[in-house]
């Protein structure tokens, strides 16, 4: 410990109440740590200290003087980080304080951070700037996004973050200290260091690097689980992102064990001998199975009695905020032999059950009489919900998209197990029905009798709205740090040709038109304005100001060297 201590980084804030907030921040030394605040900084409290259990680096890391595959981890490695966390007590709603953290190392040695403000929750009729975003997983503009944000609208008082916050939840680089320059709480702490090309004829091989913006230091953030916060079966062998990708449905890891204990009882001497036929713990269910351990264990977050931080509410001002646990495994829709996909198993695992993928499995059902469901229909009948002026739900697989992942339907996939006829297995194939899909067909049907404005969504990572017959609006601002496209026209969705009946290759599978923005359209190259932002040079981002009630949305071109930010759609809420 001969270096000076650092803080892994600054802090930020977490669920505020009427008159407290959290104050969280990380290292890599489990030390004393403390909160100043108040006038002078003269008063402070003591910080609780966690170790994550999860964090790792493996070969695919971009850490330290690792740039490239396995320099210098070769497996997953277990990477020490000590999480902070204080409770700021005794405040006044719209009074901002001062505050500014201190870790002191065990040889004695301090760090402390810059003074930033804090505040509790702000009381009903209180006008308030919301940063809507998602989907940032260190994608190459999302720093440039998130200091345009800061540029352009200044200190914003909460953020409304709808999932896909990292690429690989475990991988402790990407939220904290990625070489690349990118990571998670740099880009919304003005610590990123992210540089990106212009390609315009004068400027054609300048750079520019970008910051992010200093947000989540003065203002909280509440986060909804997308399927980058997912991992799959834990191990110590292979890779993170094999992990990440071998998420395994609850009910088959459960049926699995239960197989191999009854193996395991017919083989013993002592076959009354009792045998334990589930998991002995919820952990080791996870670890075969799938969990969001370390997003649980970074984030303090509102929670519900049956979901706790996974699905909740939480009333911010004048808005009532509903957020769902909506996402499932994503997978590759090819056909190939090889692949562990959306519509097949690989051929060489046909009879290795503990291989499948089992589709695109959901991760926490919300049909009709599910848990999450029953929850949903019992919020959005409470006092709290009713009496608030905004009613604002946010998950993140988008019911109604130009995307590509809005297919195939929202539904457990079917699975069909073709023999030959001596019975060994020929192909195991997955379908979705579209008459099956829980958001469309139990969801949202709830959201519009109970008079919600606003739904909220990301994952297929680009910017566009629609707005029900009943003027319920969507919004899907998710082409933060790249773009995947819009599957309208020429550009269709790539869905094997036997599936294109069922999951609709362009449009809205779900019958709404997206919405041309009203104030300033990219124009598409016949001339006529595109209703949707779907692209790896021009980032989105989106404002909620509940003094006016407008949801206003803003552009920038990371490829000219003075754009200016422009802002192209606006809309109001009844």
């Amino acid at each position: 410990m001969t270096s000076q201590p650092q803080l892994l980084t600054d802090p930020f804030l977490q669920l505020p109440t009427e008159t407290s907030v959290r104050v969280v921040w990380f290292t890599e030394f489990a030390g004393e740590h403390r909160v100043a605040y108040g006038e002078n900084l003269a008063r402070s409290v003591v910080a609780s200290t966690t170790k994550l259990s999860r964090t790792r680096e493996d070969s695919q890391s971009r850490v330290g003087n690792q740039t490239q595959d396995g320099q210098i981890y070769q497996q997953p490695t277990s990477r020490d980080i000590w999480r902070h966390e204080a409770e700021v007590t005794g405040l006044t709603p719209g009074t901002q304080v001062s505050y500014r953290v201190t870790s002191l190392r065990e040889d004695g040695t301090s760090v402390s951070s810059k003074v930033f403000t804090l505040a509790p929750k702000p009381t009903p009729g209180t006008s308030l700037k919301i940063l809507l975003t998602s989907d940032h997983q260190l994608k190459p503009m999302t720093s440039a996004n998130l200091q345009k944000v800061v540029e352009t609208v200044g200190q914003v008082d909460a953020v409304f973050f709808v999932g896909d916050l990292v690429n690989i939840p475990d991988r402790a680089s990407e939220w904290f200290d990625d070489n690349r320059g990118g990571a998670f709480f740099p880009c919304l702490q003005g610590r990123s260091n992210y540089e990106l090309e212009h390609n315009e004829l004068e400027h054609n091989g300048v750079k520019t690097v970008y910051r992010g913006g200093q947000i989540i230091q003065n203002a909280p953030m509440f986060a909804a689980i997308g399927n980058h916060e997912v991992m799959g079966r834990f191990s110590m062998e292979s890779s993170l992102n094999d992990q990440f990708d071998d998420s395994y449905p609850r009910w088959a890891a459960q049926e699995i064990y239960a197989q191999k204990a009854e193996e395991k009882k017919a083989e013993q001497l002592n076959p009354g001998e009792d045998t334990k036929r589930n998991f002995a713990s919820l952990q080791q269910l996870k670890d075969n199975s799938f969990n969001t351990d370390t997003y649980e264990e970074i984030f303090t977050l509102p929670e519900s009695k049956k979901g706790g931080k996974k699905y909740y509410a939480v009333t911010f001002g004048d808005v009532r905020l509903v957020v769902l646990y909506a996402t499932n495994a994503w997978r590759y829709w090819g056909l190939e032999e090889k692949t562990k996909g959306r519509y097949r198993e690989r051929e060489k695992h046909l009879n290795n059950p503990e291989k499948w993928g089992y589709g695109q499995h959901i991760f926490e059902p919300i049909a009709k009489g599910s848990e999450q469901y029953t929850w949903l229909e019992k919020e959005l009948n409470s006092p709290d919900f009713k009496k608030a002026k905004y009613k604002v739900v946010m998950f993140h697989h988008p019911p109604h998209s130009l995307g590509d992942n809005i297919v195939p339907p929202y539904t457990d996939p079917v699975q069909t197990i073709d023999r030959d006829g001596n019975g060994n297995i020929k192909s195991v194939r997955y379908k979705y029905p579209r008459e099956a899909d829980y958001i469309i067909r139990d969801v949202v049907p709830l959201l519009e009798a109970a008079n919600v404005q606003l739904v909220f969504y990301g994952h297929s990572h680009l910017w566009n709205r629609f707005v029900s017959s009943s003027g319920m609006h969507f919004l899907e601002t998710s082409n933060v740090g790249n773009s995947y496209g819009a599957a309208l026209g020429e550009k269709k969705r790539p869905v094997p040709e036997e599936y294109q009946e069922n999951d609709i290759v362009t449009g809205d599978p779900n019958g709404l038109e997206a919405v041309v923005p009203t104030i300033a359209p990219l124009m598409g190259e016949d001339g006529k304005p595109l209703s949707y932002v779907a692209s790896n040079e021009i980032t989105a981002f989106s404002i909620f100001d509940t003094g006016t009630g407008t949801v206003s949305s803003y552009r920038f071109d990371t490829r000219k060297l003075d754009s200016e930010v422009v802002k192209f759609d606006e809309f109001k809420l009844k």
